[in-house]
């Protein structure tokens, strides 16, 4: 609950605290700029709400691990991603995105930290825990963070703890580890195909760089 609490803390101000040009700069969510993704949070954001007001009373499917699969990369055909840059571009100014995140993400946040942990909720035709739900979504918001901020190298970096706490996660979801000599952050990237190896890492990686890239879906 508390990395939970911690990242989404973290990417709502470092969204909160950009500059209105870097809207217009590309992000590492293929074919999407600052702006299309800072739309998409807000769409998670309701998700969050959503979910947790989505209470059940059957056993858990799913885990923190479990809840996410391994998915093909995305074609760009997706209805849903194709419609983001679309809304996105609605609100026209910067200001007005900041706003609905600040306001929907608020919302979220406050929600998960009254939430029972143990209260088990259902979203995309599972049930899970609400601890294991809010565990789940440190790695999406960790990965969206280093996203925001691929091409903004002034722009706040992930937490530490929560960089640390992804990157086990997805060592658990691939079911294998990452060379120790990689940082949370480089594990992370090379990990999910948002960077490319260089030979020296390709070499670290050894048969593991055959199987990348992890995408989560």
């Amino acid at each position: 609950m508390d990395l939970f609490s911690r990242s989404w803390a973290a990417l709502l101000t470092a969204v909160a605290e950009l500059p209105d040009e870097d809207f217009q700069q590309p992000s590492d969510c293929a074919g999407w700029l600052v702006r299309d993704l800072v739309c998409h949070l807000v769409i998670d954001a309701q998700d969050v709400l959503i979910t947790l007001a989505t209470p059940a009373d059957t056993e858990p499917t799913v885990d923190a691990v479990t809840y996410w699969k391994l998915v093909e990369p995305p074609t760009g055909e997706d209805p849903l991603d194709a419609l983001i840059p679309r809304l996105a571009a609605a609100y026209g100014e910067p200001r007005l995105l900041k706003f609905h995140l600040d306001d929907v993400g608020s919302a979220a946040a406050r929600a998960a930290r009254l939430a029972d942990p143990a209260l088990r909720v259902s979203t995309r035709d599972e049930v899970l825990t609400v601890g294991d739900y809010l565990s789940a979504y440190v790695v999406e918001w960790t990965l969206h963070h280093l996203d925001l901020i691929a091409q903004l190298p002034s722009a706040p970096e992930p937490p530490a703890a929560t960089l640390a706490a992804a990157r086990a996660s997805l060592e658990k979801i691939a079911g294998t580890s990452f060379p120790a000599s990689f940082s949370d952050q480089d594990a992370l990237l090379l990990g999910t195909g948002r960077r490319t190896p260089t030979d020296a890492e390709r070499t670290a990686l050894g048969d593991l760089a055959a199987r990348l890239p992890f995408v989560l879906g």
